[in-house]
Formats: C-alpha cells, structure tokens, sequence
C-alpha cells in the first residue's frame, strides 16, 4: 500500500488554532458504516448514539508540559527541549531545537534556575538518541514534576502556530486525565465534559479507563513509500483489572465496544487475547510497551466503533481509522468534512465511525 494512497487536499484555514468555546460544543460528524450515510451533528449529540450494553475506552494519560526554553551554559544560545520520553529516574529522551548546538556534556539552564528563589533547573546532554534526539540528565532543586509545571509549556503540535497560553493548560488535557506522561493530548477525549460521561453513565454506558502515555512517535511523519515497512514507536500502556472486567463482561453480554480516540484503540488491541473458554477476544489486564501500527487488512479485535478527530495526510492515525472502515470511504467523508469546513486536528472538531 503506497503512502500517496492517504493523501487528501485540505485547506489551511481548516486547520483548529483554538479549541471550540466549549469542548462538547465543537461539530460531530457521525458516520455509518453500514449504509455510508453521514451526519452533521454536535458534540454533545453523541448521547444519541450511545446506549445500556456500550463501553467508553477512555484514555486518562495526562500531558506533561514537557516544553522547555533555556540557555546553553557558556555561550548563552537559546535552546528548545521537548520532552518525548523518561528513560529512567531524572534520565530523558528529548528532542532538541537547534540540535547542532548541543553536544554530549553540554548543559543547559531554564528560566528561574537562576531567579529570586535561585531554584536549580538544568540538564547535562549524557548521549544521543534516536532521530536526532538526546538523551539528557536532570538536575534540580524540589519535585520534578511541580518544577516542569511551573516552567514548562504545553507541547501543542507544530501545525498550531500560536504561542502557548493560560487556557492551553486546561483545554490541551481532557477532563478525566490522571497519569502523567504523555507529549500529546489524547485529543479525541478533549470533547467531553464531566457533565455528558454523567449523562452517559445515566443512561447505562459503561466507562472504563485505559492508560497509554502518547510519545512522539504517534506522529511522526511516514517516511517511507510502501506503509508496510513503516515501524512505530514503542509507546507504554496500562490495562488494571477493573478496567479489564469492565470490558470483558461487556464483550461477554454481546455489548458493543466504543474507543475515544485511536490511543484507546492501539491499547485494547494490543492488549487483546484470544480466550479459548469463551471463544472471543478479551483484553488482559497488565503492563506493555506497543508498536502496534494498524492498517487496512487489520482485523480488530476488541473495538466495535471509533470517536476520533480529523487526522493529518498521510498520518499512521489516519491509517488506522481507514482499517475500521476502509480507505475510499474515509476519504469520502473527509472530502465532506472539507466541504462543510469541519475543523481538522487536535484542537478540530470529531468523527464517531459506528
């Protein structure tokens, strides 16, 4: 399958700078598989389209305001981290702008190491990475976590081009995360409120809480002509047992399983077993690092429909929802989504494939 097969043409001022006034307000496209046919509702319809015997995945990774801007010691040259993954302790994989200028042994200051509180914040370059990466060594007075907050900004993707502000804080993370980890928001979550899952509980909808912390990988750009031969990154995931039950009694009952976003999904399917007593799928509870990449001709396993956003060209996420449905149509409703001018990407509006 070649990388040109999931290009589309999309116009830049469909591309979201800001989230919708209210999360459950942006558009929702619903789309049905089995007839092909296509609505044009609102986020907060998609109560309509859930009911007693359905199960929210959920994913609560939480986003860590893992964008850092500091000075390299001894020449004073701005430099730009992003934090994609922690290796161990105060060890990180990290991405670096420019990336000529830091070399192993090098070390970088960030704003307020040297401020009235004269609180130490640096990182020493111990190795290089992957794809241009650096693996680095914190050092610091306090908590780690609280001094990333108080000096990190939230890692919004370079097709936002806007600086970081107060609201991103809020409205780059949904309203159930919990875990933090991740260097992207889980965005198709970022559309509920704690009111509409109430709501969705009321009406018998179980919710059940995956964890898989987003790394950079996920987006990454496909770099190669034939897909097949495109490696995800490793990504580390969390099923507990409640979770697992949840979803497997509802497997049990014939209920249908509903993914928020394609994090949700690569989690349950990498997370699915074949139970030989009951003769279906089920998810096992546990700890795992996936490079599950999913394409057309995958089969799924567990999920039964998708609500996820717009997703880029030639994108491994837009690959995966082409293998619920298929190729032609995905394309076919983006073409619509184009046409009504649906807000695309992370901060755009979302698409319930049922």
């Amino acid at each position: 399958m070649h990388i040109n097969d999931f290009d589309y043409e999309l116009p830049k001022e469909l591309i979201a700078q800001t989230p919708a006034e209210k999360r459950d307000f942006s558009r929702l496209m619903v789309v049905d598989r089995s007839t092909g046919q296509v609505e044009h509702k609102h986020f907060y319809d998609i109560l309509e389209y859930l009911g007693p015997g359905d199960c929210l995945v959920l994913n609560n990774s939480k986003v860590l305001p893992a964008r850092l801007f500091g000075v390299k010691e001894g020449t004073g040259a701005k430099v730009e981290f992003l934090l994609t993954k922690r290796i161990e302790g105060d060890t990180w994989e990290t991405m670096v702008r420019p990336g000529k200028r830091l070399k192993v042994g090098d070390a970088v200051t960030f704003a307020g190491s040297e401020g009235e509180k004269g609180k130490l914040f640096r990182a020493v370059v111990k190795d290089y990475g992957n794809d241009g990466t650096r693996i680095v060594e914190f050092e610091y007075d306090g908590i780690f976590l609280e001094r990333l907050e108080e000096l990190g900004q939230m890692p919004l993707p370079p097709y936002i081009e806007r600086e970081n502000n107060k609201e991103d804080r809020d409205r780059y993370q949904t309203v159930y995360c919990r875990d933090e980890g991740s260097v992207a928001a889980p965005t198709a979550g970022l559309h509920f409120t704690k009111e509409l899952l109430a709501k969705a509980e009321a009406k018998g909808v179980k919710i059940a809480y995956v964890t898989l912390h987003v790394g950079i990988g996920t987006f990454r750009p496909v770099k190669v002509e034939n897909i097949e031969e495109h490696h995800m990154h490793f990504e580390e995931y969390f099923v507990d047992e409640e979770t697992a039950e949840t979803i497997n009694d509802t497997i049990k009952a014939g209920g249908r399983i509903v993914s928020v976003g394609t994090t949700s999904t690569r989690t349950v399917e990498s997370a699915a077993k074949f139970d030989e007593a009951s003769g279906l799928w089920l998810v096992q509870p546990g700890h795992g690092n996936t490079d599950i990449f999913i394409y057309p001709g995958y089969e799924f396993k567990i999920i039964g429909a998708l609500i996820t956003n717009f997703h880029l060209p030639k994108s491994t996420l837009l690959m995966l929802i082409s293998a619920l449905y298929n190729r032609e149509d995905i394309l076919r409703v983006y073409k619509i989504a184009v046409e009504e001018k649906y807000r695309f990407f992370s901060y755009g509006d979302a698409m319930f494939i049922k």
